[in-house]
């Protein structure tokens, strides 16, 4: 398994009405713990996508909502990879507040995509090279 952390302060442009972050909001914090984590194994998504011609379309994505986060609250979005990717690679995802309250969990899979054959294709070698030495 490989994880990663990654911390995020709620801007109250990100909140509704009751200072609560908008839940949609969610699905944006998710993202930045996937490009992170990916970030911290020496890749970027900007280099799959442009150097290797790998898109990471989203395919499912679900999550539950435990307490809320509010405007100004820094938080910990815990992203794990806990399986070694094939042709899809699912990022879990855990977020939490300063007190370590578990506020939301959920998890998302995304498929390789070759840009060029509009197909769906294994992981890369140079992600996979990355993380077999946490799967060991």
């Amino acid at each position: 398994m490989y994880a990663h952390d990654t911390q995020l302060r709620v801007r109250y442009g990100e909140t509704d009405q009751m200072g609560y972050l908008y839940y949609g909001n969610y699905a944006q914090y998710y993202e930045v713990g996937r490009v992170e984590t990916i970030r911290s194994l020496g890749l970027s998504y900007k280099e799959l996508e442009e150097v290797h011609g790998i898109w990471l379309p989203v395919v499912n994505m679900d999550m539950r909502f435990v307490r809320p986060a509010f405007y100004d609250d820094l938080l910990t979005v815990h992203t794990e990879i806990r399986e070694l990717p094939d042709e899809y690679i699912t990022f879990h995802t855990e977020i939490f507040n300063e007190r370590r309250k578990l506020l939301n969990a959920g998890r998302v899979k995304l498929c390789f995509f070759d840009a060029a054959t509009k197909k769906v294709v294994p992981a890369p070698e140079l992600l996979l090279s990355q993380l077999r030495a946490y799967f060991e």
